[in-house]
Formats: structure tokens, C-alpha cells, sequence
């Protein structure tokens, strides 16, 4: 009997290879290689078989924009770009346990009342999902509720005449095409199972809503060509240790992209953020040395968030740098220009930075606040406790201009504070802002020592 013939698919990038081998020669990934059955005949060119001619259309022309779908979650609407569109297929990922099921059951609940919803599990019996929707005060939802994981079944069920606007598929890497040998979860399924249910989507005007697991380094098991599939990829982020949970759109067809929501985990679900600035500031202390106030712009929203800096002495031969919610690259790049430029010695020291509150920090309008934190760490001088810090950060120590700096001016007053510390505003005075704040620009980082000129070294002068 003949041994049928086997390939090896990495799941990492789908690349296929002849033998296993512990890294793909692809994409560089290791132990990501799956045994998989081969096809039987490989794939055969069109010939000379005529195809049916498509019919093109100007680029000039009117289309009438369907209504969105809100679904009543402001932050959820809100990273979406204004609510759901319809036949739309959206891709939500977060690591096991951050909130994605629990915040898809209550916006399909919530969206129940106005139009036919459907959740799927593919993960989770009837029961289950129907204990979590008890504890979360929506058992009398109208919300249709089956268990999983075939596609065709799926398929067939949301092509009917009585389909659903709404369908939450949780999550995709359970489902499986059964004209595929491969386990579910392979590349080869994911990409089949998500192709068959956005297409039927797209055809019935349905919005789909993927759940996707996410790997070790963060980002959505499976083969990336999924996240260009799909319409809008969302990640939930947050800690284990904070109730707080943020929803971040990196791509998005109808909307913006960067833009966040956050919430709350509480005992009764997540609940929506409306001013996230000012949870996250909440239990700050103005008096304390290496924390200082970032004024950011996270999307369209600004937000207001503390960032706390430790520089300790180190006995360790390499000094340690720990870093949570901001780049550690960027943070060597600071240090090295604090060194380079300003002569503050931080080189020999322990390093600690934090971003509190569990937001993860991607702008680099934050470097004079990690700068500003650093040196009052060392120095054991606090920031003034009504200033805001914010600009970048260059590599010959000059500060850069950053945008929508007027947006975070007025966050900034609008919670109190009567001091920035900022870059050069091209064309505009310095001294009282528009906003009714204090504008302190700063060209140079030399120009930050001065606030605590008492124990900061003498800097050696600009090079």
C-alpha cells in the first residue's frame, strides 16, 4: 500500500516544506512545523476554458451608505469608527481570559433588541455561554446561541432565509472545513474557515465577529494573510493585575486606525471608560520623585497617563533595565542621549519605567516625559505636580515638534493642570496658550535640567 504523501506547513507564515525541520527556512520560526496530508493532484493551470466576462463600472458613481449598527457600547463604537458596518467581518484577539467573549455576548445582547443576533461557540457548551450571560444580568437577551464547529454547517445555517445581521464566531481557530485533512487551528483551516464564513457574510449583508487566540509574543495565532482578509482587526489589551481593559484598532477599513476604547472589568462585565484620564490619574501622587504626567493622543481621544521612572544603584555587573507599557529600545535611546548630550550619568544604575494603569504606550511624543521622570528619579526632585510633560526626543538632544498639541493642551486644563512642558510651537507665543495653561517650551533637553538644578551634574555642554 502506498504511504500517502505528507508536507510540513509552518504556522507561522503557511510556508510548506518537503521534511521537518526544527526552524522554517520562511520566515525563521521555530518548532512551528505541522504535519499535514498533501493535496492529491496539485493545483492545474485555467487552460484554454473561456471564463465568464466581468462587468467594470466607472469610478464615478453613488452608493448609498447603509446605516450603521450601534450597538450601544460607546468605547466599542467608538474603535470601530462610529458602529458596525453591515457585511463587514471583523477579527478581535487578546490573550485567555481579557474579556473578548464577555464583551462580544454583551454587545450582540445589546444589539438583540433591534435586529437578529447569533452567537456561535466553538469553545464552550450552551450551558456555559448561558451561566456567563446570567452573571452578566442578560439571560432574557433574544440572542440565538448554538455550539460549533463546523464550517459547512455554519455556512448553511447563516444562508438561510431567516439569517441573522449579526454573527459572533468564537472562535475561529475551533472551526474546520471538513474538505481539509488538517486539525483545526492550521494554517490550512483558518484560512479556509475564514474565507467560507466572511464570504457568506459579505454576501448576506451579515457583520461577522471573529474571536482570534493570540501567541506568546502578543499577536493572533494563525497565518497573517487572516488579519488582510478581514475589515478591522481590534486587539484587547490589559494586565491581570488591573481592571482596566483596552480595546486598539490597528486596522480599519471604515474608521481610524490607533484608536482605543477602554474599560472596566467588574463584576457584572466590562463597563465603558468615558474619561479614561482621569481613572488613570486617580490615584496619583504629586509629591513623589520619577513620576511625571503625560499628555498623549492615543487615535482621536487624548489621554492623560502617569509615567513613573526608578533609577536605584545597581550591584550587578549589567545594570538592569525593566520596562512596562513603553518601548525598551526607545528607552536606551533616552538614556543614551541623557548621557550623551546633558552629561547626566544614569548608565551605572538599575533602570525601572512603568506606564500606570496597564496602557501600553506606542508614541514617541513621550520621550521628554520618560526624560523628565528619569532625571527627577536621580536627582530626587518632583515633577511640579500641575505639569504635563510631552514631546520628542532627538538624537543630538533637540525636542520635536508633535501633532495635535492643542488637543492635549485641553485635556490638560480640562483636569486641572496649569503647566506643560512642551516643545517649540512654530509661529505661536509661549507664554499663556489658548488653552488657559502655561506653556513652557523647551528647544534642547538641556533646557529640562534646570527644574532640578540642586543635585542634577553639570551638563558638559551641546556636541
Amino acid at each position: 500500500m502506498a504511504r500517502p504523501n505528507t508536507r510540513y506547513v509552518c504556522q507561522a507564515c503557511g510556508a510548506s516544506h518537503p521534511k521537518w525541520g526544527g526552524k522554517c527556512d520562511a520566515c525563521g520560526e521555530w518548532n512551528s512545523l505541522v504535519e499535514e496530508a498533501a493535496p492529491e493532484s496539485a493545483p492545474k493551470g485555467l487552460g484554454r476554458a473561456g471564463g465568464r466576462r466581468i462587468d467594470f463600472v466607472d469610478l464615478k458613481g453613488v452608493t448609498e451608505q447603509a446605516p450603521r449598527r450601534m450597538t450601544g457600547i460607546t468605547e466599542f463604537d467608538r474603535v470601530c469608527g462610529g458602529g458596525l458596518v453591515p457585511g463587514s467581518a471583523l477579527l478581535i484577539g487578546g490573550d485567555p481570559g481579557i474579556g473578548k467573549s464577555t464583551l462580544l455576548l454583551q454587545a450582540v445582547c445589546r444589539l438583540a433588541g433591534s435586529m437578529r443576533c447569533a452567537y456561535v461557540s466553538g469553545e464552550e457548551a450552551i450551558d456555559q455561554v448561558r451561566l456567563r450571560a446570567a452573571r452578566l444580568g442578560l439571560r432574557s437577551a433574544p440572542v440565538a446561541l448554538a455550539a460549533a464547529t463546523s464550517v459547512r454547517d455554519i455556512v448553511a445555517s447563516l444562508d438561510a432565509g431567516d439569517a441573522p445581521d449579526v454573527c459572533v464566531i468564537d472562535s475561529i481557530q475551533t472551526m474546520y472545513v471538513d474538505t481539509l485533512d488538517s486539525a483545526p487551528g492550521t494554517v490550512a483551516q483558518v484560512r479556509a474557515s475564514a474565507q467560507e464564513l466572511i464570504r457568506v457574510s459579505k454576501r448576506r449583508g451579515i457583520v461577522l465577529l471573529l474571536v482570534g487566540h493570540v501567541t506568546k509574543e502578543g499577536t493572533i495565532a494563525g497565518p497573517r494573510v487572516l488579519e488582510h482578509m478581514v475589515d478591522t482587526v481590534l486587539y484587547f489589551e490589559g494586565e491581570r493585575g488591573h481592571q482596566f481593559r483596552i480595546m486598539r484598532a490597528v486596522k480599519n477599513r471604515f474608521g481610524p486606525t490607533d484608536e482605543i476604547g477602554v474599560f472596566e472589568m467588574t463584576d457584572t462585565g466590562l463597563t465603558e471608560v468615558s474619561n479614561p484620564s482621569e481613572l488613570f490619574l486617580a490615584e496619583r501622587r504629586g509629591d513623589v520623585s520619577g513620576a511625571c504626567v503625560f499628555a498623549g493622543v492615543e487615535g482621536t481621544r487624548p489621554v492623560l497617563v502617569e509615567i513613573q521612572a526608578l533609577v536605584a544603584p545597581s550591584s550587578l555587573g549589567t545594570p538592569r533595565r525593566a520596562v512596562v507599557g513603553w518601548d525598551n529600545g526607545r528607552l536606551a535611546m533616552v538614556l543614551a542621549v541623557l548621557e550623551a548630550r546633558c552629561g547626566v550619568a544614569i548608565g551605572a544604575n538599575d533602570v525601572y519605567l512603568n506606564v500606570a494603569g496597564g496602557l501600553r504606550i506606542g508614541e514617541p511624543a513621550a520621550d521628554l516625559a520618560v526624560a523628565a521622570a528619569l532625571v527627577s528619579s536621580l536627582t530626587g526632585e518632583p515633577v511640579p505636580a500641575d505639569t504635563v510633560v510631552f514631546g520628542e526626543i532627538g538624537l543630538s538632544g533637540e525636542i520635536r515638534a508633535v501633532s495635535q498639541t492643542d488637543l492635549r493642551l485641553k485635556e490638560a486644563a480640562k483636569l486641572g493642570f496649569a503647566k506643560s512642558l512642551m516643545p517649540p510651537r512654530r509661529g505661536r507665543a509661549g507664554a499663556k496658550g489658548d488653552q488657559g495653561i502655561r506653556q513652557v517650551e523647551l528647544a534642547h533637553l538641556e533646557d529640562l535640567l534646570p527644574l532640578f538644578q540642586e543635585t542634577t551634574p553639570a551638563p558638559r555642554g551641546r556636541t
